[in-house]
């Protein structure tokens, strides 16, 4: 019995765009709503949102069974809380604020079981089935997806060294956090913003790396995927719920 394929990391070797959302409620009745949306991947923040360890199993129990390959991006890049999201069957890690290569290393090699990283090994994780996959331990470093997170002026001096990285599948790029760091925050679409986010997928479609970002406005999101983005989260559960309620009432 082998481990079941990761979609999403299948698709991004096969440069296949992949359409995702952005989950940020902390509910395992959201995550299952939108499990059948339609979405290529879901991600389940933790670094933006109160999501723990046990809210993030009850989430990724909610979303098997549907559309969406999940994500998690955890609060930081800590070997531990890695090593626990993938233990409750996290198939892909979204590391924030990796800013060189030695970084994405750590990131890898926290995703990794020895001799090629350092993740810690349990015999009965959720996703060897609780013991009954004994080809996990073997299959689980090539199924599992680790992208690292692209956020400032220095990280982007960087990019190619950092997704040179072995292990790393595909690099974020961050547009809040990187107009920040560019002297525009809050204002994403500066054109210096947008020049560097731009430069971004072309250097890292230069050295065969899928790129990612997240655009919650429609015409954001096309422009990003016509520059060549292979990953791109089009919007958010909590984006959402805020849009609906408010044209509801506004209607009224």
């Amino acid at each position: 019995m082998d481990l079941q394929r990761n979609a999403f990391k299948a698709a991004l070797k096969a440069e296949k765009l992949q359409i995702g959302l952005w989950s940020s409620l902390c509910s395992n009745i959201v995550a299952e709503i939108i499990a059948q949306s339609g979405f290529d991947w879901i991600l389940l923040d933790m670094e933006h949102s109160p999501n723990e360890v046990p809210g993030i199993l009850s989430q990724l129990q909610a979303l098997a069974g549907g559309t969406a390959t999940p994500i998690v991006r955890p609060a930081w890049n800590d070997p531990v809380l890695i090593k626990r999201l993938l233990d409750i069957g996290a198939p892909a890690v979204l590391i924030p604020f990796v800013q060189n290569a030695q970084e994405a290393e750590q990131a890898v090699a926290a995703c990794r079981y020895p001799p090629a990283g350092i993740r810690g090994i349990t015999s009965v994780s959720r996703p060897s089935g609780y013991g009954r996959l004994p080809a996990y331990l073997n299959q689980a470093d090539q199924e599992t997806c680790v992208l690292v997170q692209i956020e400032t002026s220095q990280a982007l001096g960087e990019l190619e060294a950092i997704a040179g990285v072995e292990g790393v599948d595909g690099v974020f790029i961050g547009p809040a956090d990187l107009s920040a760091s560019l002297g525009h925050i809050g204002n994403p679409q500066h054109p210096e913003v947008q020049a560097a986010i731009r430069d971004a997928v072309r250097r890292l479609r230069v050295v065969g790396k899928p790129a990612g970002i997240l655009a919650p406005r429609e015409a954001d999101a096309r422009r990003y995927i016509e520059w060549g983005y292979g990953f791109v989260a089009v919007g958010s559960d909590l984006g959402l719920l805020v849009k609906g309620a408010d044209d509801l009432a506004q209607s009224f």
